[in-house]
């Protein structure tokens, strides 16, 4: 009897693709992203050609995954909700978080740390840090001592008071004097990326003109 072969398609990043992993003759992809869209292409395998399960974000946050077959397509938005391509057609399926850690631990392994994740805040109109965010960059620098070879991408962020514009140089202004901070700790400036985002990817959604300190903020991830 032929082995029917699985595929999950390992994606560690908000958006876009990543190439799967082998594993003997079959592929196999997990996804904790925020919002992608899968293409799923048959494998010549037996029954099952290809798998999708959504995993749960590491922090809680809400993820999802198109996946598209053809014409098709699935929206799998909740943790451990799965599709199937049997032939060519995709079938939500049901998928115990035991049978997933059983069935492909030894692949999840081999995936790389996830990247740390810690943010900063800001007092408004401008790139003052709150006191609050001493003790979050004492921790920062404590973890890049651990890390042989960190890459870090700084993303700086801003409230929804003042123009577009205005505030995407704000973001870059806030990203930027992060980024000196972790170079005046030691980091090679080399290893940062710098991103502004303006007022796009607010962490509590507003009216505009509100000022909400939420919002007014760096994302500091470390790899």
């Amino acid at each position: 009897m032929r082995r029917a072969c699985t595929s999950l398609t390992v994606l560690t990043g908000q958006t876009g693709h990543a190439p799967a992993r082998r594993t003997g003759a079959c592929r196999l992809a997990l996804t904790t992203v925020a919002a992608v869209s899968v293409a799923l292409l048959a494998s010549g395998c037996a029954s099952v050609s290809d798998r999708v399960v959504l995993l749960p974000q590491p922090d809680g946050r809400p993820s999802a995954v198109e996946v598209k077959a053809g014409a098709q397509r699935l929206l799998l938005a909740q943790p451990y909700a799965a599709v199937e391509l049997r032939g060519q057609a995709l079938q939500p399926v049901s998928i115990d978080p035991l049978v997933v850690r059983q069935r492909y631990g030894d692949l999840l392994a081999t995936q790389p740390p996830r990247p740390q994740r810690f943010v900063v805040r800001f007092e408004s109109n401008g790139n003052r840090l709150t006191p609050e965010s001493g003790p979050v960059l004492d921790e920062v620098r404590k973890a890049l001592a651990g890390l042989q070879a960190p890459e870090v991408v700084v993303t700086g962020h801003t409230d929804r008071v003042g123009t577009l514009d205005a505030n995407d140089r704000l973001s870059v202004v806030r990203a930027e004097a992060v980024r000196e901070i972790l170079v005046a700790a030691g980091l090679a400036r080399e290893a940062i990326t710098v991103i502004g985002r303006g007022e796009r990817e607010p962490e509590v959604p507003t009216e505009d003109e509100v000022a909400e300190p939420r919002n007014r903020r760096v994302e500091i991830k470390l790899r």
